[in-house]
């Protein structure tokens, strides 16, 4: 844990302490001997247990259907992979139960945390506007529950349970895979800005809440996804697309910065921000090391790289292609990775060093 991490937890822990008596007041004792802290995720796809479920949307962005969540649950839960997701290897961690969509959670669950993310969602309104939940949104969604803690709980719980809480976020790849055509006049540069400063003012919102404790996701290479491989124009798809994989770099760089910023400005605001890019890069350039065979196609869909988004044959092409070894796979459909992969970034996400995870880990979030 670095010096920074460190001091910033003695400061939460002052903060804490000083709202300990609260639980009191809440009761929280009644649900567990000690006070379990609550996580509340935001996001995309990477991280949606199935809000998408509840929703009027397309198939592009549902995956309530078999073989979605094989794996793990034995039936399609919402979540775009095979098995769990991050959200939930690190709920397990904590010793949570499962984070269950905002759609499906009630008051009782509240205490726990609640997951707002959403397929296909972004950081801007207009990143696939009326098909997925954006961030905008998401935090409405927040303030609902924090409402109903406050009507529940009243002004100390609630404030203790928010301080104590961590923040889980993935957005941004979404908004740079499919930007909306309305910001086709600006540059890469003032796109990135743009995406920043919006997932910025949801962060300072979470933060005036009561929120202080943040865990990031940043962008893998975008250009290694099989659907970009398999439809990539300028290449054999033996090599990932430049021009995205760079995008993906200069947004973390971006992102990087800013909560770099943001811990200077915002008293007691402390993060983890996971490099997944480099976790992914490492995974792609050597497979066997971290017990995969197959890195660039899908398990499920069809065409060059299993790169045709048609996993599950509901989304305008009943055919496609399943492997057998889902576990062997890196990615489990034309996008998004399989539970062995998503199990491996938890752990490092848990309690990887400061240059995987820096400056703290979700761990020692947790711990505080």
């Amino acid at each position: 844990m670095g010096n920074s991490c460190i001091n910033q937890l003695r400061f939460l822990i002052f903060l804490i302490a000083s709202l300990a008596g609260a639980y009191q007041s809440y009761g929280f004792h009644h649900l567990s001997p000690k006070p379990r802290v609550p996580l509340f995720v935001f996001g995309d796809s990477l991280y949606d247990p199935g809000n998408n479920n509840y929703i009027n949307t397309t198939p592009d962005f549902l995956a309530n259907f078999l073989p979605y969540g094989e794996t793990f649950f034995e039936f399609a839960t919402g979540r775009f992979s095979d098995g769990r997701l991050i959200p939930d290897f690190i709920a397990k961690y904590a010793k949570l139960p499962l984070i269950p969509p905002y759609f499906q959670s009630s008051y009782r669950q509240f205490v726990y945390g609640v997951n707002f993310a959403s397929g296909g969602g972004g950081a801007l309104v207009e990143t696939h506007e009326g098909k997925a939940i954006d961030l905008k949104t998401q935090l409405r969604y927040f303030k609902n529950v924090e409402k109903q803690l406050r009507r529940e709980l009243g002004k100390e719980g609630t404030d203790q349970l928010l301080s104590n809480a961590v923040y889980m976020f993935s957005i941004g790849g979404n908004d740079l895979l499919a930007p909306n055509p309305i910001f086709s006049s600006f540059s890469t540069e003032e796109y990135v800005g743009i995406i920043v400063g919006n997932f910025t003012e949801v962060l300072k919102e979470v933060y005036k809440a009561g929120g202080r404790k943040f865990g990031f996701l940043s962008l893998l290479p975008l250009g290694c996804l099989p659907y970009v491989r398999a439809h990539n124009a300028e290449g054999n798809g033996e090599t990932c697309v430049k021009d995205l994989t760079d995008l993906a770099k200069s947004y973390n760089a971006a992102l990087a910065q800013k909560f770099k910023q943001l811990q200077k400005q915002l008293k007691g605001f402390i993060y983890s921000n996971f490099d997944f890019f480099n976790a992914v890069t490492q995974r792609l350039s050597n497979p066997s090391k971290y017990g995969f065979k197959e890195v660039k196609s899908g398990c499920c869909g069809s065409g060059a790289y299993r790169g045709n988004y048609t996993c599950g044959g509901k989304r305008g092409d009943a055919a496609y292609e399943l492997c057998d070894n889902p576990e062997e796979h890196f990615f489990f459909d034309s996008y998004h990775p399989s539970e062995t992969a998503y199990h491996q970034f938890a752990e490092l996400m848990w309690n990887g060093s400061p240059s995987v995870t820096g400056p703290c880990s979700l761990k020692s979030l947790f711990e505080v």
